[in-house]
């Protein structure tokens, strides 16, 4: 090739007349070698001198992954992901997963997930891939992931951000499956601006309801990516989507991230509902007002764009409130809550198996969001669940909170 006076592309036997890009290289260069009355050029029969989408595609180093957490969700996440890494070859075969380490019946909890393939305390009963491999150091996990995926109780993502931080690739695309809001000097902070702020990294969201035991049970669902660039939210879906767990992408990836977060909060007045024995249409009311709350809360807030009434039909909307309504962790404890008489911390210890629960530190934190904007009267269902959890006003008058809703006036 060097008498062509071309130099050559990396090893692949290519002149370098300019950048090769997919799909819209200049095939100029090469018919003119082809039509001229040069000696024609030796080329081993492997390369053909019209380089096609296949092979450029080829040459693109596979995406390394590295799941941030595995608790439930985190390990119900790496199942999947783990397959899907497995069979396709833009992602890299090894999924590593950052496990924080404990002790469980005298091994280390990352020694059973590598040689048994099961994370026996936060997912028990459900085979892992085995090339999910459990790291203990945050930063061995992440340092040379392309993909990051953030699964973690949203109290401690700043913790984890500034241990990882100028110490992950630059171009990393990020993915928060954190259900929280943050409360910041200027109100409200999404999860996932915490990350980009912090890591300097893109950011998108998945949201959706997704009961953990029930998406690594392989059981059909459906879940919501928001993501503002198209060719990352592909990508994301190929990584992420089975035949079982069926995704949908949209752009407004603020609203569906608050949609992720507010769900919780409704979810701890339906189990109060619960525990209190009211019936169906009592929950069904609950459910109605906390996705309208939802809604104004999202249309004040969110102002990265517009805020389309169609991303609350999406399964990280209503899908998600209802499923978490009636099978989810913040129901199950509230409604502990109501017939116990012990505090949310107690339970929370008590049945959840190491887990947070996100319901009453996001309403806390709404809370505080709302009375900076002197909005606290409008949100009635939100704060009676702050109320009743962090400032002993009585369960039994949740109900009464809600019957002079603003949508009833």
């Amino acid at each position: 090739m060097a008498g062509v006076g071309c130099a050559a592309v990396g090893g692949t036997g290519f002149p370098s007349h300019g950048p090769i890009r997919a799909g819209c290289c200049s095939l100029a260069p090469w018919r003119s070698l082809h039509n001229s009355a040069a000696p024609r050029l030796s080329v081993p029969p492997c390369i053909s001198l019209y380089p096609t989408a296949r092979y450029l595609f080829a040459m693109a180093a596979p995406q390394k992954v590295c799941v941030v957490g595995s608790g439930n969700w985190g390990s119900a996440i790496a199942k999947i992901v783990g397959a899907n890494a497995a069979q396709n070859p833009k992602f890299d075969s090894t999924v590593k997963m950052w496990v924080f380490e404990e002790t469980v019946d005298g091994r280390k909890l990352t020694e059973i997930i590598n040689t048994d393939h099961v994370n026996v305390k936060y997912l028990p009963g459900r085979k892992l891939p085995e090339n999910v491999l459990a790291v203990p150091d945050l930063v061995e996990a992440s340092r040379d992931a392309d993909i990051l995926i953030f699964v973690i109780p949203h109290q401690f993502i700043g913790r984890v951000c500034e241990t990882i931080k100028g110490k992950i690739k630059s171009g990393v695309l990020g993915i928060s499956l954190i259900k929280g809001v943050d409360e910041g000097p200027d109100g409200l902070k999404l999860i996932s601006d915490v990350i980009q702020e912090k890591l300097g990294i893109t950011m998108s969201v998945l949201m959706g309801a997704n009961i953990a035991n029930e998406v690594a049970d392989e059981k059909f669902c459906e879940t919501t990516i928001g993501c503002k660039n198209k060719n990352h939210g592909a990508l994301l879906k190929e990584l992420m989507q089975t035949n079982n767990f069926r995704v949908t992408v949209v752009e407004e990836h603020d609203v569906v991230e608050i949609c992720g977060a507010l769900k919780n909060i409704v979810a701890v007045g339906a189990g109060f509902c619960d525990g209190l024995g009211f019936g169906d249409n009592t929950k069904a009311a609950v459910i109605r007002l906390g996705l309208m709350e939802m809604i104004a809360f999202a249309r004040i807030f969110c102002t990265a764009g517009p805020v389309s009434s169609a991303t609350f039909l999406e399964s990280c909307g209503v899908a998600d409130l209802i499923t978490t309504c009636y099978g989810g962790r913040n129901r199950k404890v509230a409604e502990a809550f109501v017939k116990t008489g012990k505090s949310i911390e107690e339970l929370e210890k008590e049945m959840l198996n190491g887990q947070k629960l996100q319901g009453p530190a996001t309403a806390a934190e709404v809370h505080l969001i709302l009375k900076h904007k002197n909005l606290i009267d409008k949100f009635p269902l939100f704060n009676a669940v702050y109320q009743i959890c962090y400032q002993g006003h009585p369960v039994a008058e949740f109900i009464s909170c809600l019957q002079n809703h603003p949508e009833h006036m």
